[in-house]
């Protein structure tokens, strides 16, 4: 029903930012309850933050708030990833994903998750 495809990643260094994209196809976008997930290797794909369809509903991984906002734009099919103040640790391939599933939070888990992006590498070097 979705497909997705991110972009915006890159190297940066410690403390820069990066904006990252992710474009989807298909008429109901809207409907989709959107998350970021990363992947650094040697590790499993951990969540980052999600948004309501709405936009009036965000939520993020301790270790990035502060730092990164997640944002939509629906008459544009697009999600946002603005990540500042990059750490090393950061370092990871971000993947972009949907779901429709209705509830009053916002999922947080793999499983949740319906659709997928193939992923964009951001690098934060020291």
């Amino acid at each position: 029903q979705v497909q997705l495809v991110e972009s915006g990643g890159g190297l940066v260094q410690a403390g820069g930012s990066l904006r990252l994209s992710c474009a989807a196809s298909g008429r109901t976008f809207s409907t989709y309850t959107m998350g970021w997930f990363r992947q650094a290797p040697g590790k499993e794909r951990e969540f980052v933050a999600a948004i309501s369809r709405s936009s009036g509903n965000t939520d993020y991984a301790d270790s990035v708030k502060g730092r990164f906002t997640i944002s939509r734009d629906n008459a544009k099919k697009t999600v946002y990833l603005q990540m500042n103040s990059l750490k090393p640790e950061d370092t990871a391939v971000y993947y972009c994903a949907a779901t429709q599933t209705s509830s009053w939070y916002l999922p947080h888990h793999l499983s949740e998750y319906d659709y997928w992006g193939q992923g964009t590498q951001v690098t934060v070097s020291s």
